[in-house]
């Protein structure tokens, strides 16, 4: 597979910055969102809900999302879940009480997957075959460096209370919305005022070889990334003395800033090599790092494992989401397989974070790693034996 050396399509720069501006907002957000639910005078277990009710109903809403992409074409998905997400974390700013935020943080849900489906499917259409990895990595990049300046930017603004984070969250999205509306005036390739391709079923991607081993990666990714590395890493960092809780931030932002940067080369070797041998360096290269994770008794072994942690998941995201346009093609209207990846990567984070957490509880974050590190590497088996799937132009 020869990568392109032509330059990426406007619309895909579009994307990238819109992704940039989002990652920000819910950079400044994300760190004081159960700090604002925990002053309604509630305990860890409601605060933490805040956080969870987000997943929740991003899984729960997800086959909606493919509905909607197959119905009014992704551009209108995209722009509606942005709206969504505008106002619902306006709302968040204004609640009076725990239950008004929770209800508005769920909201929010509802846009997130919308706007991250329909995203997901622009990309596909966008994307030529021989741009797909490097065209990935250029968007999950411009998110982790939005995540890692997000929290930059929220300290600086600390003082201004647990409010206004959600206002300059909302305000980051309405641009990002302009800048799309200004930018990509239609929804690309669709015929007339509707998309006329044809609809790629549930059954047609299931029937794909390499469709189902996907979806075990994506919920692996999202059990160890997204749900485990997040929730434990913290707790982790404030039980053992020698890290602290300082470290924890740290850990997190050195873990995006490998995955950011190691991305810049991954993606354009899943271009090069094919999608298959990176998924399986990825998956294999983070469970033998995350195997020793939970044992860390260092700052400076906890810190340096974080980083490569990022450059293993470098290998895993871009490879994955060029992998499923493969499947896909941009000849088609992905919206359920989009959807149910969406779901898998959701589920996973939310199963992880659940039994990981009973895990560390009763037998220590060691224990509780090692699983993880097991379920990374179990989702490479299917890649190792299983038959390679093909290119769809």
């Amino acid at each position: 597979m020869k990568p392109d050396r032509q330059p990426m399509a406007p619309e895909l720069w579009v994307l990238v910055g819109s992704a940039f501006l989002i990652a920000i907002g819910f950079g400044i957000v994300a760190p004081v969102l159960p700090q604002f639910a925990k002053s309604f005078d509630v305990g860890i277990a409601a605060a933490s809900a805040i956080v969870s009710v987000f997943a929740l109903v991003r899984l729960v809403f997800a086959p909606a999302g493919g509905w909607l992409i197959n119905r009014f074409g992704e551009r209108r998905t995209y722009l509606v879940g942005l709206g969504v997400v505008i106002v619902s974390t306006a709302l968040c700013g204004f609640a009076s009480d725990y239950w008004s935020l929770l209800l508005f943080r769920g909201l929010g849900g509802i846009g997130s997957v919308m706007f991250t489906v329909s995203s997901m499917g622009l990309l596909v259409r966008l994307a030529p075959p021989e741009q797909r990895g490097r065209t990935s990595s250029l968007y999950g990049s411009s998110f982790l460096l939005g995540n890692i300046a997000g929290p930059i930017v929220g300290s600086a603004l600390s003082g201004l209370g647990l409010r206004v984070p959600f206002f300059i969250y909302a305000t980051l999205v309405a641009l990002a919305l302009v800048f799309v509306l200004v930018f990509m005036r239609r929804d690309p390739g669709a015929v007339g005022a509707a998309d006329e391709r044809r609809r790629m079923t549930f059954a047609e991607a299931l029937a794909s070889p390499g469709y189902r081993p996907l979806l075990l990666t994506g919920a692996a990714n999202g059990w160890a990334n997204f749900g485990v590395r997040v929730a434990l890493l913290p707790l982790m960092a404030a039980a053992v003395p020698a890290i602290g809780v300082p470290g924890a931030g740290i850990a997190l932002t050195l873990f995006a800033a490998g995955n950011a940067v190691a991305q810049q080369v991954t993606g354009r070797l899943a271009d090069r090599v094919g999608r298959v041998p990176l998924l399986v360096v990825g998956l294999l290269f983070s469970s033998l790092v995350t195997v020793f994770f939970g044992w860390s008794a260092t700052l400076w072994v906890f810190l340096a494992l974080s980083a490569v942690a990022g450059v293993g998941a470098a290998f895993i995201v871009p490879s994955s989401q060029a992998l499923l346009a493969d499947i896909i093609g941009t000849q088609r209207s992905g919206g359920q397989a989009l959807s149910t990846y969406s779901m898998a990567q959701d589920l996973g984070a939310i199963t992880g974070t659940l039994l990981a957490g009973v895990v560390a509880q009763s037998f220590g974050f060691g224990w509780a790693f090692a699983i993880t590190a097991g379920v990374l590497a179990g989702a490479a088996v299917p890649w190792l034996v299983g038959r390679r799937p093909s290119m769809a132009s």
